[in-house]
């Protein structure tokens, strides 16, 4: 089947770097997610609408066997494959989107240049990474409902210093492996 015949109207993608997945939509109907990885705290995946503007196969060396290129401003993301599997479901790129190579060979045929790539934006983070504070005179504090990880964190941690169940934690940062926490990741912080 070539490119041209897999390809259904209305095709769209969402990121969403916080749970960390890619969903797409085909006629405003989800049809398929997969896990990804992302930008890590120092180099966020821009949030904001792009579109597909180049498709590569077998980029090769960390960006696995396809790459789709992003018209991000500023440099040169896109999403890709990896020579890394580990590393999907993580905070660990410089801004790009990584996939399992089996998934993202699975999309590339659906993905014409020019199909419209929404990022969403991580609550409590500003697009160079840092968290977003209130100083005096810039409006009211934030509410303090997300937690940046530090170091040496962990779920059962916050849990307890938020007085907040592991499960409820869990279920609110769509979160199923509570071993799977990155320094630098924005944890929701439910009832606050």
């Amino acid at each position: 089947m070539t490119e041209r015949m897999m390809y259904r109207a209305g095709i769209e993608l969402l990121i969403d770097p916080q749970s960390r997945q890619i969903n797409v939509y085909i006629g405003k109907q989800l049809s398929k997610s997969y896990p990804v990885g992302v930008g890590k705290a120092t180099t966020p995946t821009p949030a904001g609408n792009y579109q597909v503007v180049n498709k590569v196969t077998h980029p090769g060396g960390i960006l696995g066997t396809r790459w789709l290129g992003l018209n991000i401003p500023g440099g040169n993301y896109g999403i890709h494959g990896t020579s890394n599997p580990s590393s999907i479901g993580k905070l660990v790129s410089a801004g790009c989107i990584r996939m399992y190579n089996e998934n993202v060979e699975e999309l590339f045929p659906m993905i014409p240049v020019g199909t419209p790539v929404e990022i969403k934006a991580v609550p409590g983070y500003n697009q160079k990474g840092s968290i977003v504070t209130s100083s005096p005179g810039s409006g009211p504090p934030l509410d303090h409902s997300s937690y940046l990880v530090q170091p040496g964190d962990s779920l059962w941690k916050i849990a307890k210093k938020y007085q907040i169940s592991l499960e409820e934690l869990l279920a609110v940062n769509n979160i199923g492996d509570p071993h799977m926490l990155e320094v630098g990741q924005i944890i929701n912080l439910p009832n606050l």
